[in-house]
């Protein structure tokens, strides 16, 4: 039982009020509003979305505000605020080959069915601090283009070949009843649907280190970028009562697919690998790091060797992925920890004196 501080409910309303007073910042300097973070801070807006599993962009920006700009924070706030929702049913998985997409590059070929279409892109700007964003103006204007429709994915152009796998086939049973993460806790080994759901969910700052860690030899992965693609796409529910599927919405996603190293065998032809990666809003970063992992994770039903890797150690990237999980366990000890501590304390006070005795005795 921890020693217990005398005011301290007191002192917790105090700490409160500080941080309230510390979030609003300078008086002088007019407040950030929900609507303003939503719109001029979209890539902080679907990280919150994406690794807090829930597509609001509206809640997302209110937990930024609420945690002072910490993502990991309003990840938190909006994990928690997605336990009290209920759950209605389950949509149909979506078509990204039918998404209206405002971004879609290849890495492998220069003319694609479709074309190249960059999009609004860091790639190719400079990175040099652009001081004219501290003057307030008229808003830049873009020229005007439509979004893309359904465009054949470059995995096609290669499956036709046969020079990549083939799509892993559909298990009924999972398609009937898939995993999910956010109801049941995760068992290990784990199959690709549940690592995918892991991931997607996942620290993009530590999938980016894993899949760094790959490309630069620990586990032997260095793709190119078969296909990067972002945009809407519509989600749809079945109406029991009415016998048909109705669209209640569209959704921004981000979707990679990597083209790896191939395999092959006496009897198998050589063919590229595929891995996989999909995300909540516009994040690139992530659903490239989410694909190389992804592929990474895939060593044993491939046949490949295990390198011995962490990128490739299923238990230890499903299991250190999860920022939450991680935020938990690693700020939990600067909680008060008074009697375990005066224990070891205690201990080593009482090996310090045993060892001095043992030193005068033996002199």
């Amino acid at each position: 039982m921890y020693v217990a501080v005398k005011g301290g409910e007191r002192a917790i309303d105090n700490a409160h009020a500080f941080l309230a007073e510390a979030r609003r910042g300078d008086p002088s300097v007019p407040e950030l509003t929900v609507p303003q973070i939503r719109e001029q801070m979209a890539l902080a807006v679907a990280r919150v979305m994406a690794e807090g599993s829930l597509y609001d962009a509206d809640l997302a920006a209110l937990a930024i505000k609420q945690a002072r700009g910490d993502l990991i924070e309003a990840i938190f706030l909006i994990r928690a605020y997605r336990t009290t929702l209920p759950r209605f049913g389950s949509s149909h998985p979506v078509d990204t080959g039918a998404m209206a997409a405002i971004r879609r590059v290849s890495a492998t070929f220069k003319d694609v069915p479709g074309g190249q279409v960059l999009g609004p892109t860091f790639d190719y700007t400079h990175r040099l601090l652009d001081f004219a964003l501290t003057a307030e103006g008229a808003a830049p204007q873009a020229p005007k283009s439509d979004a893309l429709g359904p465009m054949p994915r470059v995995s096609e152009h290669l499956d036709r070949e046969g020079v990549i796998e083939p799509e892993p086939a559909h298990d009924p049973a999972i398609d009937a009843h898939p995993p999910d993460l956010t109801r049941e806790p995760m068992e290990l080994p784990a199959a690709r649907a549940l690592r995918l759901q892991a991931l997607a969910r996942g620290d993009e700052g530590f999938l980016l280190g894993l899949a760094y860690s790959s490309q630069r030899g620990y586990g032997r992965t260095h793709p190119f970028v078969g296909e990067l693609r972002i945009g809407e796409v519509w989600v749809e529910v079945e109406i029991p009562e009415l016998g048909l599927s109705v669209a209640i919405g569209a959704v921004t996603l981000t979707e990679c697919e990597t083209v790896n190293q191939f395999t092959g065998s006496k009897t198998q032809p050589a063919q590229f690998t595929r891995g996989y990666g999909l995300v909540m809003g516009q994040s690139e970063r992530k659903a490239i790091a989410m694909s190389l992992v992804d592929r990474a994770l895939r060593w044993a039903e491939l046949g490949e060797e295990d390198t011995g890797a962490p990128v490739q150690d299923q238990e230890f990237v499903l299991m250190h992925a999860d920022n939450i999980l991680a935020t938990g366990f690693l700020e939990h000890i600067k909680l008060p920890h008074y009697v375990d501590f005066q224990s070891e304390l205690e201990l080593v006070r009482r090996l310090r004196v045993a060892a001095m005795d043992a030193e005068e005795a033996a002199e």
